[in-house]
């Protein structure tokens, strides 16, 4: 008995050892805030054809950010992405002819816990007015993924 009691000490010192060592987890997910910093568009915003105008946000996350991509397309037959509790006045249901979409991804900066993303969107004068979506999509560097989702109008 007296043979197995160091071996077995030794072995709660290790167990004990190791366990200590292990990573935090991260659980949290990134935010996007476009309420603040002169964030642009906000919901039920309007934006004129054939002007450009920069989308801007705040990222931030606990740990790093990793990439976000902007998806605008086409709202006419009323779907929605929002993410705004405040609901926007929908123009008549149409069918697209020359609709504005554009879908990109960017890189954020290595080491980054927050970002200020400043894009510059250009809409072609001769795209579709009517109602439109914009999705932003924020994920962190360890893949949690926040979505917001905005409607506006081009005029």
């Amino acid at each position: 008995m007296k043979k197995f009691f160091p071996i077995f000490f030794l072995l709660i010192i290790i167990v004990l050892f190791v366990s200590c060592g292990k990573e935090e987890k991260d659980d949290v997910y990134p935010e996007i805030k476009m309420d603040c910093c002169g964030g642009f568009p906000l919901n039920c915003d309007t934006i004129e054809r054939g002007t450009t105008f920069t989308f801007v946000a705040r990222f931030t996350d606990n740990e790093e950010l990793g990439a976000f991509s902007l998806d605008v397309h086409h709202n006419f037959d009323h779907h929605t992405h929002s993410t705004d509790p405040l609901p926007c006045e929908f123009g008549p249901v149409k069918d697209p002819l020359n609709p504005f979409r554009l879908i990109k991804e960017y890189q954020i900066p290595s080491g980054l816990t927050s970002h200020l993303a400043e894009v510059e969107i250009s809409i072609p004068a001769d795209a579709d007015p009517g109602d439109y979506h914009m999705m932003v999509r924020l994920t962190d560097k360890t893949g949690w993924q926040t979505l917001k989702g905005i409607s506006f109008k081009v005029k």
